[in-house]
């Protein structure tokens, strides 16, 4: 047996035990986590497969179905997600359900809208084209390109808060509920749009 005399520094102690000690195996990610970190990344695919997986194991994982339901959502399978979130029945994730529904609908709203140069243009003879404005914020919710699009809904909200019957405002609120109210940029735009209603 290995041994030593006096006193050791910590390190030449743990060097002697550990070819004789068994070390537990390093515990195993969360595949949900895994599959919540890689969505954030832009790796559709990737977090579709882990999900794919875990549903196999448990098909009632509400958070886990309305991540699944995004992914198809991204790849253009709006029909698909519409139905995945309509077979998720758990109450306790009505923030994240209300988000994912929010996503489909900007989606859908972006496939029948002009593109997002066109709007740009539009813009840039007119800034006060509210249509063109608001159409350009769909368009960039649906790329994800969150802080733009809320920039441009509440800048629009701002000189016209009557827009289509307060649809800005509307919006906004969808896009808190898309994101949740630990995001950043929730926490930045929930403050101005609260300053320009009082």
């Amino acid at each position: 047996m290995d041994g030593f005399a006096g006193a050791q520094p910590e390190s030449a102690v743990l060097a002697m035990l550990e070819p004789h000690v068994q070390m537990p195996p390093p515990a195993a990610a969360d595949p949900l986590q895994q599959a919540q970190a890689l969505f954030v990344e832009g790796r559709i695919s990737d977090a579709e497969a882990l999900l794919v997986a875990l549903l196999g194991e448990d098909n009632t994982n509400a958070v886990a179905l309305i991540l699944y339901a995004r992914c198809l959502a991204e790849r253009g399978e709006l029909g698909e997600a519409q139905a995945v979130l309509d077979a998720v029945k758990s109450d306790d994730h009505k923030a994240a359900l209300a988000g994912a529904k929010a996503q489909i609908t900007f989606l859908r709203q972006a496939a029948d809208l002009p593109d997002a140069a066109e709007l740009k243009s539009r813009l840039a003879q007119n800034p006060q084209d509210d249509e063109a404005a608001y159409q350009l914020a769909i368009q960039q919710l649906a790329r994800q390109q969150y802080d733009a699009a809320l920039e441009g809904l509440l800048k629009l909200f701002i000189r016209n808060r009557g827009y289509s019957e307060g649809l800005p405002h509307k919006t906004l609120l969808q896009v808190f509920d898309l994101l949740g109210n630990d995001h950043p940029l929730v926490t930045v735009y929930r403050r101005k749009l609260f300053a320009a209603l009082y």
